[in-house]
């Protein structure tokens, strides 16, 4: 390096952000040059690397005006595993939104005035944290994404998975040479002489990498934010394919895709990298030279994509197709031997998204008449949904607790309201351990023997000085007098957009101000179509079938009826979100 360009190269400081469980992990800063930053740009390295790699992107896009991050994803570099020795990809998307949170918070940088720029694995992890997240940032820029990894050994897929099913989560050892990943002698050199690099990757990161991936290419209608995609010509790690197909199916008004001939796989590191550079830096500046222009999604009810897909679920699949006879083969099943089930049997009498079936599915204690219905109900509560569904539960009961230690720590006395409670079980067992006896809590249902089995639990917990169950409709009147409300699992089961607002409006009139709303959302869901064609919701024996709200669609409504999103957590399988706000204004 000459002293003219040692005298270019921008000086970065190393700190620690704590993760969601609480590991410690590493980030480079490059502050601006001028003492108010005109925005950031947070870079997420390639797997196998860490962000020391990054220090000649910094300096090559120029961007002075901008405070620069990039952290070592855990794992890599100077960040350790620490409280989760086996993380999924799920685990390390959380840890992107908490690292730009962090950064936000920190050096006061509004999200509005954020771009992110991604490499391969690094790209995967953005493009799932804006989908699954609707992060409002500036702009996004995802080199090389690695949507679908070229694995050379035969079925190595499908021998990884049934590894790690009896065997538990191992280590792949990476087999691309550094030279597969770029031209550039020195890239190259360096990559085989850090001792940073780290080349196994965790078998079940991998195969989430492929999952996920997958979901997201399919789904990328649900992202808004302007995308700029730049794809290396002769890639030796990742398909072209997946990265054309999300390209075409992204929901942004403002896209790139821009191709470079003859490239490797490390795009950003290759020997003519100026060129993806040059475009990156000016895709970067032109979305900080205008203003950002949201897409508003209160009306996606009535037009749209997930419309689209409603419509679709509704309508009735031809008599003698061979979806149609499946469904309904499955259907006259559930109907008969499967009642040996006692989930399903659960199911067919109260609806499948009723109070009792979702209870039953909390609880996951195998029950059946005969080895055959024990046999039944464990494939039953085994389903993706229902592990969903109970990982919703875990995460509900986090942010539950999370709200009422914010309560305490401002000394004001917690006043609870959840206007679908089901049975209670989830608020109940949140909240058993964190009450006290100035505490008070109201629980609703529109069923009469939800709230029958509610009190029994309050009951059984011995919570009848703090709680109470009442019948009532989740859309109806709300008393002032709460600090915390709670929705979960109810607006799913609406499609139209106003009723939902409406009560969300509601609760914020019932809100004190500064007061908590918890709230959940289904994103996606792999079996729409089975469960539109096959299952029976609560409703007088109809069709179970939903319309999914992406994130950006949930969150706007709730911050049209005055409130802040402020944390969410999401499950492995990208199905449900779930999600804390609080009242910022008065209504």
């Amino acid at each position: 390096m000459t002293t003219q360009e040692a005298q270019r190269t921008r000086v970065c400081e190393g700190n620690y952000f704590t993760a969601g469980d609480g590991t410690q992990l590493f980030y480079r800063h490059w502050p601006a040059a001028r003492e108010r930053a005109r925005g950031a740009v947070i870079l997420f390295h390639r797997g196998h690397e860490h962000s020391g790699r990054l220090q000649h992107l910094v300096d090559e896009l120029d961007l002075s005006d901008f405070a620069v991050f990039a952290w070592d994803a855990r794992g890599h570099g100077r960040s350790t595993l620490c409280a989760n020795p086996n993380p999924s990809l799920t685990t390390f998307v959380q840890d992107v939104d908490t690292f730009i949170r962090s950064v936000s918070e920190e050096h006061g940088i509004a999200i509005e005035d954020i771009a992110v720029l991604g490499q391969s694995v690094g790209s995967v992890l953005l493009a799932t944290w804006v989908h699954d997240y609707a992060p409002r940032i500036r702009c996004m820029v995802l080199a090389a994404p690695a949507f679908k990894v070229k694995l050379y050994v035969p079925f190595a897929r499908t021998f990884l998975a049934m590894w790690l099913r009896l065997f538990g989560d191992f280590q792949v050892n990476s087999y691309f040479k550094a030279s597969a990943l770029t031209h550039d002698p020195e890239r190259i050199a360096t990559y085989q002489s850090d001792p940073l690099i780290r080349r196994p990757i965790s078998a079940k990161v991998l195969l989430g990498l492929y999952s996920t991936a997958d979901r997201i290419v399919e789904d990328a209608h649900a992202i808004h934010a302007p995308t700029q995609l730049l794809i290396s010509g002769a890639d030796w790690v990742v398909h072209r394919k997946p990265q054309e197909r999300f390209f075409k199916n992204l929901g942004s008004k403002e896209n790139e895709k821009h191709i470079f001939p003859g490239f490797y796989h490390d795009t950003l590191g290759e020997k003519d990298r100026h060129l993806p550079v040059a475009r990156a830096r000016a895709f970067i500046l032109k979305h900080f030279t205008q203003a950002p222009e949201p897409i508003c999604l209160l009306d996606a009810d009535q037009h749209g994509y997930t419309k689209d897909e409603f419509d679709s679920l509704v309508r009735r699949l031809p008599l003698y197709s061979p979806k149609g006879l499946h469904f309904r083969a499955l259907k006259l099943g559930m109907r008969t031997i499967g009642r040996l089930s006692k989930g399903i049997r659960t199911g067919v009498q109260t609806g499948f998204d009723s109070g009792s079936t979702l209870d039953y599915v909390y609880r996951n204690r195998v029950s059946g008449i005969t080895f055959a219905g024990r046999a039944m109900d464990w494939f039953f509560l085994n389903a993706v949904g229902w592990r969903g569904i109970r990982k919703r539960k875990e995460n509900l009961e986090r942010l539950l607790v999370r709200s009422i230690d914010m309560l305490r720590a401002a000394r004001r006395p917690v006043r609870v309201i959840d206007i679908a409670a089901g049975h209670g079980r989830y608020i109940l067992s949140a909240l058993n351990a964190r009450f006290n006896r100035q505490d008070r809590a109201l629980l609703r249902d529109y069923s009469a023997a939800n709230v029958e089995r509610g009190r029994a639990l309050i009951r059984e917990m011995g919570m009848e000085e703090i709680a109470r169950f009442e019948q009532g409709d989740a859309f109806g009147r709300i008393e002032p007098e709460h600090n915390l409300a709670v929705v979960s699992g109810l607006y799913e089961l609406f499609p139209e957009n106003a009723p939902v607002l409406g009560s969300l409006q509601e609760l914020a009139g019932a809100l004190e101000p500064g007061g908590y709303l918890v709230y959940t959302n289904q994103i996606w869901h792999p079996q729409l179509e089975m469960i539109a064609g096959s299952l029976t919701s609560h409703r007088k024996d109809k069709p179970w079938v939903m319309r999914r709200r992406t994130q950006a669609e949930i969150d706007q409504l709730v911050e049209a009826a005055g409130f802040r999103k402020i944390e969410q957590l999401t499950d492995e399988w990208g199905i449900f979100t779930v999600s804390l706000a609080q009242k910022i204004t008065p209504f």
